[in-house]
């Protein structure tokens, strides 16, 4: 049976991200999180960082259609010549 909770590590490995990267995601809000023990460690739930995942691949595919995508490549230097 997979685990119902994660700690920060395993978040860190599964978004391929920093460990600062994962403790301000779940600070923000922006991944739900909870504290647990004496000690406060965070676990995230396996089915909210899923959720997370399809929210940031939505938020993707909008700014893809809107052409976000296109002007941030090109403004942090990797577009066409202006």
């Amino acid at each position: 049976m997979p685990a119902r909770f994660l700690t920060l590590a395993d978040v860190q490995e599964v978004l391929n991200i920093s460990a600062a990267q994962a403790y301000a995601l779940v600070r923000s809000g922006e991944l739900p999180a909870l504290q647990v023990g004496g000690r406060g460690v965070w676990r995230v739930e396996a089915t909210e960082l899923e959720a997370y995942i399809q929210r940031m691949y939505e938020q993707t595919r909008a700014r893809i259609s809107s052409g976000d995508v296109e002007r941030d490549a090109a403004d942090a230097g990797g577009g066409a010549a202006r």
